[in-house]
């Protein structure tokens, strides 16, 4: 459920504001939604893969349905553009930073940088 949690909010913070927070804490900073420290606090102390009480789980669906509700609605007004604007650029920067850290001769990298 933290994963699912934390794509959501995840989504509604970045339609929101352009940036992409992935720390589920800091996001309930802002959507302050009442489970999340009890099932942080479920996983730091119990199993890594716990299960959910047969009561709790209409509860979560419920939530999730309200948050992809949330998440649709913010979608159509978010101010990002419909598509990526700088896809070139983050391509570049990959190679880049890939060709820097591959430990052969610098001379090949150096040769590569500059294409």
């Amino acid at each position: 459920m933290l994963d699912v949690y934390r794509g959501l909010l995840t989504g509604l913070h970045l339609m929101r504001t352009g940036r992409i927070e992935a720390n589920l804490i800091a996001l309930n900073d802002e959507f302050r939604l009442p489970c999340i420290p009890e099932l942080v606090a479920r996983k730091i102390h119990g199993a890594e893969k716990g299960t959910l009480e047969s009561g709790e789980t209409e509860f979560h669906r419920r939530e999730y349905e309200r948050l992809v509700a949330q998440l649709e609605a913010e979608v159509a007004s978010t101010h990002l553009p419909e598509e990526a604007i700088c896809r070139d650029a983050l391509d570049d920067l990959l190679v880049r930073v890939r060709l820097r850290s591959v430990e052969t001769g610098r001379s090949i990298i150096s040769t590569l940088t500059r294409v």
